[in-house]
């Protein structure tokens, strides 16, 4: 799952200027690496919130500590050992996030008026925009699975496997960024992948997305849509696999088997949800859909939720993950009102 990307050497001139005092210089350093920083970050702490926080506090670190920087290592190395502790000081201080499944079992029956779970830290969708057929060709390590699975285990644990497994950094340039020994690196190294392999979590949707061909998941995403918009129940049984589960944070309750989320979807978003208009998105770099909620078809419609999919080898869904809340849109470059 390595997502190591080539570093092209920053330009002596702009280094020397950056440990000299210039932000301008120590901006241009950073521009080839902030994205992939970014995404470290949302992978060790699950929300692209906690992300912005660290990488600006992680990035102010850097700039203070520039003139510290002698080019033994590389920029990048340098610049995720500054990321990581930073992230693992939040980890300290937040604990770590979840989804529904990762809480309780299913619900048995449909829970019309749940309230929303607000002492739980509920993992955030992850913003992966540009072209949908790209984003899953690449490799970026933030499917929805991954990330959810490396927020149950120990803050050493998680940035010990991300950065060797994804990052490609070596176990002794491991232990100097976490200050510790080889050894240790390998015992976290080894006690991350056993948590990881026996909870048996999907990490592969990528490979199946492109299995599939961006034309096959258009068309489930586009008739999920219709399905929903149209209030159609039969529409949407059609697309849904067997044992697919679908759970909404920040509500607790969630539900497994085709019988189960049907009844919740009849329940809910089919009848009690006057008018839906949708917009397809990328999130985790999986196929998703941005839902707005309206009082009639000409009213104006509310920011309501990201739902990202999980899809099947067949095209059909899976699982289904709505992130309830308009706070999530503005990551996507999406507005809170569609009118």
């Amino acid at each position: 799952m390595s997502e190591v990307s080539p570093e092209r050497a920053p330009e002596p001139d702009d280094l020397a200027l950056a440990r000299g005092g210039d932000g301008a210089a120590f901006t241009r350093l950073l521009a080839p690496l902030r994205r992939e920083l970014h995404a470290h970050c949302y992978r060790m702490l699950g929300s692209v919130h906690d992300a912005d926080d660290a990488l600006q506090e992680a990035l102010l670190r850097a700039w203070r500590g520039i003139d510290r920087f002698e080019g033994r290592s590389s920029l990048r190395g340098w610049l995720y050992t500054v990321a990581t502790r930073t992230c693992l000081d939040a980890v300290e201080r937040r604990g770590r996030r979840a989804l529904p499944v990762d809480l309780g079992p299913a619900a048995e029956r449909v829970v019309l008026d749940g309230r929303p779970d607000t002492e739980t830290a509920w993992l955030g969708p992850y913003p992966t925009p540009g072209d949908p057929a790209e984003r899953y060709e690449r490799d970026e390590a933030v499917e929805l699975a991954f990330v959810a699975a490396l927020q149950q285990l120990p803050g050493n644990q998680r940035a010990a496997l991300l950065l060797f497994d994804v990052l490609g950094f070596s176990a002794a340039e491991i232990a100097d960024l976490m200050d510790t020994t080889p050894g240790s690196v390998n015992s976290a190294l080894a006690r991350a992948r056993r948590r990881l392999s026996s909870e048996e979590p999907e990490f592969e949707q990528r490979r199946t997305l492109r299995a599939l061909g961006d034309a096959r998941v258009r068309e489930t995403v586009t008739a999920y849509r219709r399905a929903l918009e149209r209030g159609d129940a039969d529409a949407l049984v059609a697309l849904l696999t067997e044992d697919v589960t679908w759970s909404m944070p920040p509500l607790p309750h969630w539900y497994r088997g085709r019988a189960a989320v049907m009844e919740f979807a009849v329940a809910v978003p089919l009848t009690r949800c006057p008018s839906w208009r949708t917009l397809p998105v990328v999130a985790n770099s999986q196929p998703a859909v941005a839902f707005y909620l309206g009082s009639s078809a000409d009213a104006v419609h509310t920011a309501w939720s990201i739902t990202v999919l999980e899809l099947a080898d067949d095209g059909r869904i899976a699982g289904l993950v709505s992130f309830l809340g308009a706070e999530h849109f503005a990551a996507f470059g999406l507005p809170e009102q569609w009118s």
